[in-house]
């Protein structure tokens, strides 16, 4: 919602100045920053290799108007805000959990789980919206005869399973939406309640309630509090999204640079390959793998390899988190 800190969080991400004042809608384009994700395992690494150059994975973040109730509808920047979202992986949450007098509330009054509510149900009418209008031409596709009609259907059974979730109100993070929501058709409406979800806690661990706890477990979503009036970073915020995205680093090291690549956890050898250059995947032989603890013990990579330390993993290799390797391609 407006007032609530998003901008200053922003700010304190990034680094950048943003236009940030005491009023509704002052943030009418998305803000967009790229911000390191904090990785002290890099740092050993580097410092072992003496490279030249360390490049950290990043994790982007859009800065958008406040959204209030009757956004979905057009009511203030809303509907501007819900397309600049559309195709982000996960949405962050700000909630106001501090009381500040002299800070407005559109509400008039502080209530974060309120406010949880009227965002979600906001995200879910614009969703509905777009779902509504891909149902209709779903429906008329299942008529047809011929080998598409068997597809059509599929398609329209799933559209129809997340249109009644989105009427009843119901969290699409719930496991029963997992398989409509990965169905071709829906996946490319990038419905704003089918994203992970992270909720940034404006406050005081005090401020924070038992039922709000509850509330964003419920959602399967993660939370971080901060009070955004002090705080000058919120480095948990970034690891916290990263982890609530599904994704991890592994590492190459030498003179020249050490480098956090980011994959999705459970990728595989060739994937993780891919992450470096896109060639290499497709000719991909085989990765040399240590784990990033274990190299640092050895001191460096020759002396690794002397002890027989590093691994030669296939194709079938799932990546671990903190993985350091050199790739062999054709």
């Amino acid at each position: 919602m407006p007032n609530v800190g998003k901008s200053t969080l922003f700010k304190i991400l990034t680094k950048n100045d943003v236009n940030i004042a005491n009023y509704p809608f002052c943030t009418i384009d998305p803000n967009v920053g790229v911000v390191t994700v904090p990785d002290e395992r890099m740092d050993k690494l580097a410092a072992m290799s003496k490279s030249a150059k360390v490049i950290p994975a990043v994790v982007e973040f859009y800065d958008i108007a406040g959204l209030v109730k009757g956004a979905s509808a057009g009511e203030g920047l809303g509907n501007q805000f819900l397309t600049h979202i559309r195709e982000t992986n996960a949405v962050l949450m700000v909630l106001r959990v501090f009381q500040n007098a002299e800070i407005i509330h559109v509400e008039n009054s502080v209530d974060p789980i309120r406010d949880m509510e009227i965002i979600n149900a906001e995200l879910a009418l614009k969703d509905l919206d777009s779902v509504e209008k891909m149902y209709k031409k779903a429906e008329g596709e299942t008529k047809t005869s011929g080998p598409a009609q068997k597809q059509a259907i599929k398609d329209f059974e799933a559209i129809k399973l997340v249109k009644a979730g989105l009427e009843a109100g119901e969290n699409l993070g719930a496991a029963k939406f997992i398989e409509p929501l990965e169905n071709e058709k829906v996946r490319t409406l990038n419905l704003l309640t089918g994203k992970k979800q992270v909720y940034l806690l404006n406050g005081k661990p005090e401020d924070v309630s038992e039922e709000l706890k509850k509330k964003i477990a419920e959602r399967g979503a993660g939370f971080v509090v901060a009070d955004l009036s002090v705080a000058t970073e919120v480095p948990e915020l970034v690891k916290k999204a990263y982890e609530v995205l599904g994704l991890m680093s592994f590492f190459t090291t030498g003179l020249d640079e050490t480098r956090a690549w980011t994959i999705r956890q459970g990728s595989k050898a060739p994937q993780a390959a891919g992450a470096i250059h896109t060639d290499f995947e497709k000719k991909f032989i085989r990765a040399e793998v240590i784990n990033w603890q274990k190299l640092l013990e050895a001191g460096s990579w020759s002396v690794a390899k002397q002890k027989g330390w590093l691994r030669l993993e296939g194709k079938d290799y799932v990546f671990q988190d903190g993985d350091v390797t050199e790739i062999r391609h054709g």
